[in-house]
Order: structure tokens, then sequence, then C-alpha cells
């Protein structure tokens, strides 16, 4: 099997169809919400995350019934294929159950050990950002374009952004985080999975994050990278296949990038 060919490409803008005709029901309406973590801080899911990858595992097992699947909600299914669909059927539950719009369906494909297909998907807006090797798009009721990353040559010209200022980071993080965006010209918080959509589409110049999981980040790297952008850990590392938690840094110029890794590092 090719590792990436048309009807896959294909087969991806499928899925993400499937997972929004499973959402969209859900969205600004009364919605019975579940805590996945029990204790300490505050997870949600609801059954729009899960029925979402339940419907996306079916497709994937029905097509292409060899490959694996990784995904938030119900964990790993091993294939032999040498390829693996990585899903996040919902980034950004806490955005969905208030009622924002800062959040999306990821959807990856890895083959043998590289990111081969990333996709967000913003089934409320139908925006969908897609990239594969050598290609990078937005596509809107509006119509597709490229996505590109601005040109900025320094960290005080650029805008920062991050899910949270200190939710999604310890107190040693947190204070690193505060260093790089009080340098920065603005920062701005919430976005998830949206908020690397911006950045690929050259509207603001930095991500920073961390204690992200392998589906939080899977379908983000190419959309950032394809579009000309960098994404690495905060040490400037590459993203490994093998991981489980991430640091990430994402900018659209390599300049800001390598500030900002200077200032987390010091």
């Amino acid at each position: 099997m090719a590792l990436l060919d048309p009807h896959t490409i294909e087969f991806a803008h499928r899925l993400a169809d499937r997972a929004g005709e499973v959402i969209r029901p859900y969205f600004d309406r009364p919605l019975e919400v579940e805590d996945k973590a029990k204790a300490g801080a505050f997870d949600p899911v609801t059954a729009a995350d899960r029925g979402a990858e339940t419907a996306l595992r079916a497709l994937i097992s029905a097509e292409y019934p060899s490959d694996g699947i990784l995904g938030e909600e119900f964990g790993e299914t091993r294939g032999n294929s040498g390829r693996r669909w990585v899903l996040d059927p919902l980034d950004g539950t806490r955005a969905f159950i208030t009622g924002q719009l800062l959040w999306g369906t990821l959807i990856a494909l890895e083959a043998e050990g590289r990111r081969v297909l990333g996709l967000i998907d913003q089934p409320i807006l139908r925006e969908r950002f897609l990239a594969v090797p050598g290609l990078a798009l937005r596509i809107s009721p509006a119509g597709q374009r490229p996505l590109r990353v601005r040109s900025c040559s320094r960290l005080a010209e650029a805008i920062v952004t991050t899910t949270h200022p200190f939710s999604y980071f310890d107190a040693d993080e947190a204070s690193r985080f505060e260093r790089v965006a009080r340098a920065a010209r603005m920062s701005r918080y919430g976005g998830d999975c949206y908020g690397y959509a911006l950045l690929a589409g050259g509207y603001t110049d930095l991500v920073i994050e961390a204690a992200l999981r392998p589906w939080d980040v899977a379908a983000l790297i190419p959309v950032v990278e394809q579009s000309g952008g960098v994404i690495t850990d905060w040490q400037g590392g590459a993203l490994n296949l093998g991981g489980d938690y991430f640091a990430v840094v994402a900018a659209g110029d390599r300049r800001v990038h390598e500030e900002a890794l200077r200032l987390l590092g010091a």
C-alpha cells in the first residue's frame, strides 16, 4: 500500500466530514459533561467526543482494516500495514462545552515513521486545514487557498498564543512562558488546535504549550511544517513519534522560534 495516495487524502476528508456530522448536533445546546480526570485537573468528555471517535474508527476499520488507530477516547488498536491514524475527535472540549468555536477535530496519518498527513477541521465554521508533503490548504465556504506562515523578524514584533497561561503549565513552565509573553508584542489565550491553524495561516507568530499528548500534536505538525513554519520541543528537538507527553514551540519564522527557545531555556 502506498504511504499516501489520492484515495487516502480523499478518505481523510471523509473522516472529517463524518466527525462533523456527529459533533454538530451536540454543539450550543444542553449537554452532559463527564470528568475523565475524576480527581485533580478537570478533564471533560462528552457524547460528541466519544461518538465522533467511534464513527471514525468504524470508517477506518472498514476501509483500511490493516491500519493502526490511536485515539484520545479509546486508546490504541494496532495494525500491520505500517500506517497509523491518530485521532482527537474533539480537541478543545472545554471550549466546546462553553459555546466557543476555538476547537476542532484532529486527524493525522503516520506511515513508516513519518507523519504524512495532518488535518484540522472546525465543523461549525466549516473550515478545514489540510497538510500533506508539499501542500498546505485552508478550505472553507469561500473556497480554498494555500496556507502560508508570515515573516516576523523578532519576538518583540510577534503575537504569541497558548491555550491557557497556566492550566497546562507547571509553575516552572508558566514562569518560562511568561518571559516569552512579556517579550512579545502581544499575547492571546484560548485556541487549542485552532491556534496552530491561525499560525499556519499567517495570523499569529508563535504558539507555546506543554502537557500535550500524541493525539493533540500529530495532526498539527504537518500543518505547521507544510505551511513553512517550524515546530519543536522546548529544547529545539524533533517531536518524535514515540513520545507520550509533549512541550511544544511552534513558530512561523525561525528567528522568532530561536529567540523563544533562548528565553524558555534561560
